[in-house]
């Protein structure tokens, strides 16, 4: 991809967080996204996770969806998102709309990507929640590793809720195309121009598995699964989340 078009996806999102109002608090089922765009790709994926709440309480989320590689830049997917709260029967949430541009090519040192996430909440008073931000990914050989920074914001709620500043960073080694293992974190900073203090904020890290199954050629199920500690008093006690994608072409 050019530089200029580079530039120009990179200034559209801080025009937008310009523009918009606020908002953000993790699912239970949320993962690390990575920056890579196969064109011609079409997914249907799953994503699942439950987590313990500090209070005793349970809170679990469950997520399908369908996705395409545009071209060779821009993968875009549609979720349908279920929540259930402690003792309660799950429920549909959410839609939303995942795309992620891929600025360099896959053979680059650092692989740089973009997310620009839109979910629309059954509840209209929360208005649209936007997710934006640099996706990062490098290989030390069978090392691969991924860092994200997001921001997350809302558009057209009814009350304010704060801009928070969101990470996602995985560490995996690669021991076949079959089977990897590694680490999985994911954290909340607080307000995006004003971080929370160390034990408001939210710190999630903890083991993780990988793998793929071919099914036909390049077509298979990959998946990934993750069991999440959390180290403040702000956070769910222990997180479990996976993540099951039919990939085809």
């Amino acid at each position: 991809m050019r530089i200029k078009n580079i530039w120009m996806v990179l200034s559209i999102l801080m025009v937008t967080n310009w523009l918009v109002g606020e908002k953000a608090l993790a699912d239970p089922n949320d993962y690390v996204i990575t920056p890579k765009v196969d064109k011609g790709e079409r997914e249907i994926d799953f994503k699942s996770g439950i987590q313990k709440n500090r209070d005793g309480s349970v809170t679990s989320g469950n997520s399908i969806g369908l996705g395409y590689g545009v071209n060779r830049i821009w993968f875009s997917e549609v979720y349908a998102k279920y929540l259930q709260e402690d003792q309660q029967a799950s429920s549909f949430d959410a839609w939303e709309w995942e795309n992620k541009f891929q600025l360099t090519p896959s053979n680059s040192p650092i692989i740089l990507g973009v997310l620009l996430e839109i979910e629309k909440p059954k509840d209209t008073t929360q208005g649209f929640e936007l997710t934006y931000g640099p996706l990062f990914q490098t290989d030390w050989g069978k090392i691969q590793g991924n860092v994200n920074l997001l921001v997350q914001r809302n558009l057209a709620s009814t009350s304010y809720v704060a801009s928070e500043f969101h990470y996602q960073a995985q560490v995996k080694y690669k021991a076949s195309k079959q089977f990897q293992w590694g680490l999985q974190a994911l954290g909340n900073l607080g307000r995006f121009d004003h971080w929370s203090s160390a034990q408001v904020q939210e710190h999630k890290l903890g083991p993780a598995v990988f793998g793929k199954i071919l099914t036909n050629g390049n077509d298979g199920f990959k998946w990934n699964a993750a069991w999440l500690k959390g180290f403040t008093n702000s956070t769910p006690t222990n997180t479990l989340r996976v993540q099951v994608e039919y990939e085809f072409y």
